[in-house]
């Protein structure tokens, strides 16, 4: 039999028979990740933006079962149908069936999107963290080299790379993640120069934990948020990045099924056949608004100013 008893620390779960045994009681508390979770999910706006990645997900995974046709298949008997009857989303210039495409289109914004992200995060948590901590000389060379990626525009720099690698999906996440680092650097650097003077920070120098100990398992954790949040809104922009290389031409390959390139297809029927350029550009606008809603929502929930 348990009883509820209130103090100065909250509610409190007391077990008799265990206080006569001398056992302490356990505090019943709710947890923090409980908390955030409760508080995303509490923004409706957050959830549709979780929604949105979710099904975009989903679709990239599921995109054999859900294309109707292959998305290559050229039919030259069908070129340029209106939507309607078995092609929904109607067919391009080669006779390709655009729904097909729209759908096979989401496996390289998720995969792009999260990749170069990916990278970029990795680069730059390094390098920031190294220069936060450790400042004098490495912060001054870390910051330097940060500040020449950002004299570089995010699409002619991917330009450059990509020129010297060619066309593809790898050379566009490289390219990507590459200039993109330097931002997520800066911010992961300026959470550490006031994170590394707490005072459990100096406790753990002073009990003699290592450099890398104290980055880890200190350092890191109470200043990544900022960077996590940072990271999930650029999925979107990455996506958008990586749509307008293709529609320049210097993205993936043009017979890959991409929304860039099913833009870039139908912006000489514009006006005529809307609908070749249409969808592709929906796709990219609600894909980009839901991890910016995601990012938000993750923003305001792991935020202690607002709790």
């Amino acid at each position: 039999m348990t009883e509820l008893v209130t103090g100065t620390g909250g509610p409190v779960q007391t077990d008799p028979a265990a206080a006569k045994q001398g056992a302490e009681p356990s505090v019943a508390r709710v947890s923090q990740w409980s908390d955030i979770r409760h508080r995303f999910f509490a923004n409706k706006l957050a959830v549709v933006g979780l929604a949105i990645i979710v099904v975009l997900v989903l679709i990239a995974l599921l995109a054999p079962v859900l294309a109707p046709f292959d998305p290559l298949k050229q039919d030259l008997n069908a070129t340029l149908q209106s939507p309607g009857g078995k092609h929904l989303l109607g067919t391009d210039a080669l006779g390709r069936d655009q729904l097909s495409r729209l759908i096979y289109g989401s496996r390289i914004a998720v995969i792009v999107g999260l990749a170069s992200i990916l990278l970029a995060v990795v680069i730059g948590v390094v390098l920031g963290a190294m220069s936060g901590y450790f400042g004098g000389w490495v912060d001054t060379v870390i910051m330097r080299v940060a500040d020449i990626f950002f004299a570089f525009p995010l699409l002619i720099g991917a330009i450059v790379i990509i020129l010297l690698m060619g066309r593809g999906v790898m050379p566009v996440v490289l390219s990507l993640g590459i200039f993109s680092w330097a931002v997520f650097a800066r911010l992961l650097r300026s959470q550490i120069l006031s994170v590394r003077e707490m005072d459990y920070v100096h406790a753990a120098k002073a009990l003699g934990a290592s450099q890398g100990r104290i980055i880890r398992k200190h350092i890191l954790p109470n200043s990544i948020t900022s960077v996590m949040v940072y990271g999930t809104s650029n999925v979107g922009i990455a996506i958008v990045a990586e749509a307008s290389l293709s529609y320049l031409g210097v993205g993936v390959e043009p017979q890959v099924a991409e929304w860039g390139n099913m833009i870039s297809a139908g912006r000489g029927f514009m006006g005529v056949k809307d609908y070749m350029w249409t969808y592709p550009s929906i796709a990219i606008v609600v894909t980009a608004l839901g991890f910016i809603l995601f990012g938000n929502g993750l923003r305001d929930a792991l935020d202690p100013k607002l709790r």
